[in-house]
């Protein structure tokens, strides 16, 4: 870790289980980032990150990106491909409310992962950004949420 941190690389928390998280913000003096997680406190699946998680990423000034696979954001932990969008919505609530609309952006985990059927693939993001504008997030932070954040938190990170 100290070494990552010298080298200034991102380190990912998003695979680590709780106490790998903490064994990394214990040593790394760096921004804390986990780049595809959700909120534990609206899905309690074990890859998403608890309140005191959250908090420490907070404290770091790191980022977390949102991710949109479904066992994720769902109460019930299931990989349902008609998972609304109001559950992106919520996590979104969740994450910006304990970290702030700066330390929030998107995560997708593209890759393999199920993510909801009206997003499908990234040429259905911009369904995603007009359901959470018809949520209440304005233009600005939609923008933020989009791809500002990243490149604000990869600065801190990379110190430029």
């Amino acid at each position: 870790m100290r070494e990552c941190d010298r080298l200034r690389l991102v380190v990912d928390l998003s695979h680590l289980n709780e106490a790998g998280f903490w064994d990394v913000a214990r040593i790394s003096t760096a921004p804390l980032v986990a780049t595809h997680s959700n909120a534990h406190a609206v899905t309690p699946h074990a890859r998403n990150l608890t309140d005191a998680q959250l908090g420490a990423i907070a404290e770091r000034d790191g980022m977390v990106g949102l991710n949109l696979a479904t066992c994720f954001l769902r109460e019930d932990g299931r990989m349902r491909a008609d998972t609304p969008l109001e559950a992106v919505a919520r996590h979104l609530d969740h994450l910006i409310a304990r970290l702030g609309e700066d330390r929030v952006g998107l995560g997708s985990d593209f890759d393999g992962a199920l993510v909801p059927a009206e997003i499908a693939d990234v040429a259905g993001l911009p369904r995603l950004f007009e359901a959470l504008g018809r949520h209440g997030y304005d233009a600005a932070t939609l923008e933020k949420i989009a791809w500002r954040n990243w490149l604000a938190a990869l600065e801190r990170v990379w110190g430029a």
